[in-house]
């Protein structure tokens, strides 16, 4: 058993990992963010329709009540991706990151709302350690418009992120995490492509490497790892353990885009790091 979980941990971190790539590249992306999401979202679907087809996953649709679930998640993963990358663009990767992980702290207080899962007292304390680390990691939020927009986005983005996550609980006990994601990008594509009649699609042409990376590595393999770690893991457990993606976030916008870190990102780390070791071991001992 206690194999089985640390594979399965492995397995989450590694996700939380790819998925730390989306603060650099939706950073350095130099197209408008509704098309940056179309794009993701339609290499991904391609890929992930095939990797389901060659591994004969099913695709079925089991009632009415959970394809309104699976359009409801996949909105809610638009919103969430939409505005988390106007934070990013309107401050940096560690404000538009940080912003966004007080979803952690969301879920914990919502998924008792959502879901027959008991509310555990220990991810109040937990959360106020993500919150202590995240002012020290960034406590000059110079708070100029731009910067200000940038929180707010964050914020809003960790709301609904925490909201799919959670519907995506409900939905992984009947569907395989794969079949999950495909349907939310799946749904994603078709809400944003009038999109493409409106905003300039012309910057495709110099940034496709780098859509193809956010595609496949960030959304195709990371969320979709993330998805099926919530067969192991409570949402809760899940948030604070992927609560490392600021820190490594930070790194990866360090060594491509030369964003340096201060001081106080290592302190604020260090902090976060903490409530995952915390998480991990109480989680490993439930398990």
């Amino acid at each position: 058993m206690n194999n089985q979980h640390s594979k399965h941990l492995l397995l989450l971190l590694l996700a939380t990992l790819f998925i730390s790539t989306s603060g650099a590249l939706g950073k350095y992306i130099d197209m408008s963010i509704p098309v940056i999401i179309w794009w993701r979202s339609i290499i991904a679907s391609v890929l992930l329709f095939t990797f389901c087809r060659y591994k004969k996953i099913s695709l079925k649709l089991k009632s009415k009540k959970e394809i309104i679930l699976f359009i409801i998640s996949g909105v809610f993963l638009a919103a969430h991706w939409i505005t988390y990358f106007y934070a990013l663009k309107l401050s940096n990767v560690a404000i538009g990151m940080l912003s966004l992980f007080v979803y952690p702290i969301l879920t914990a207080f919502l998924e008792p709302l959502f879901i027959k899962v008991k509310f555990d007292p220990i991810y109040i304390f937990l959360g106020i350690m993500v919150l202590i680390g995240i002012y020290i990691l960034a406590p000059e939020f110079s708070l100029e418009s731009a910067h200000l927009k940038g929180v707010l986005f964050g914020l809003a983005s960790a709301l609904f992120y925490a909201i799919r996550n959670i519907i995506s609980k409900q939905l992984v006990t009947n569907y395989n995490g794969t079949a999950i994601m495909l349907y939310q990008i799946g749904i994603i594509t078709i809400v944003l492509s009038p999109m493409l009649f409106f905003m300039d699609t012309s910057g495709i042409a110099t940034q496709f490497p780098y859509i193809i990376i956010l595609a496949v590595i960030t959304t195709a393999i990371g969320h979709t790892m993330l998805v099926n770690s919530l067969n192991h893991f409570t949402v809760s457990t899940a948030s604070i353990i992927s609560s490392t993606q600021p820190i490594l976030g930070i790194i990866i916008a360090f060594i491509f885009l030369n964003e340096i870190p201060t001081w106080n990102t290592f302190f604020g780390g260090l902090i976060i790091l903490s409530t995952v070791v915390i998480e991990s071991i109480r989680s490993r001992k439930s398990s």
